[in-house]
């Protein structure tokens, strides 16, 4: 559920990437947070485990656009990919507002894409929440290399539900569809505050739909544009 901080003036949603190990979750955050305007994001901070260095989650706080008075912000988690951290998965989806499931599209990877997403389901349900309760989006990351999946597989196993989302062919390495991908669920975030009118600040409007957050820093509203 968005968060209406009346102290500091700020409407905050939190958007959780999700998938199994050295899927890319990291390095989709480490690409925005680079392409992002010092003055338009926190700092990217990130912990780490002794047993592995690459098992460790970020938060990075985005700013967006102010509606009368109130400033939009995001805020992106990764999760530890590895099964014997599912207690800091649980803990990271606390309050989770929308969801970026960033598959791997190597072949050799599709049973850990499966395993991964029951393994939201079922940390939701903890929270007793359902997948088809929140939004979220699909990644099927690592399309540049050679022993990948076809996206029509793909869309099988992990887009397979009644009413079906979102899903971008990415190369977080380079940044191919990293910012089309958080637009998409950021704008869903906002839709979703639009339509239940989450407890909305005295005097506020209903938020703009277009994510305000670009890849050359700048921040613009559907309005402004």
């Amino acid at each position: 559920m968005s968060i209406i901080n009346y102290a500091s003036r700020e409407i905050q949603f939190k958007i959780v990437y999700y998938g199994p190990a050295l899927c890319g979750k990291t390095t989709n955050l480490a690409y925005i947070h680079e392409r992002i305007s010092p003055s338009n994001r926190g700092d990217l901070v990130s912990l780490a485990t002794a047993a592995d260095r690459t098992l460790f989650f970020d938060f990075l706080p985005l700013n967006a656009v102010v509606i009368k008075g109130f400033v939009t912000k995001f805020q992106l988690y990764t999760v530890p990919g590895q099964v014997i951290y599912n207690a800091t998965r649980q803990l990271v989806l606390r309050s989770v507002d929308g969801v970026v499931f960033v598959a791997d599209s190597q072949w050799e990877k599709m049973e850990e894409n499966v395993e991964s997403f029951r393994n939201l389901e079922e940390n939701l349900t903890q929270q007793n929440l359902a997948i088809d309760e929140i939004p979220y989006v699909l990644q099927y990351n690592k399309r540049d290399l050679a022993n990948t999946a076809p996206i029509n597989y793909l869309e099988f196993l992990l887009n397979n539900r009644k009413k079906r989302v979102q899903s971008f062919e990415v190369v977080s390495s380079t940044g191919q569809n990293v910012f089309a991908s958080l637009n998409a669920i950021s704008q869903m975030l906002l839709h979703k505050f639009s339509k239940e009118g989450e407890a909305a600040p005295p005097g506020t409007e209903p938020p703009p739909v277009a994510i305000p957050i670009e890849p050359n820093g700048a921040a613009q509203s559907a309005n402004s544009r």
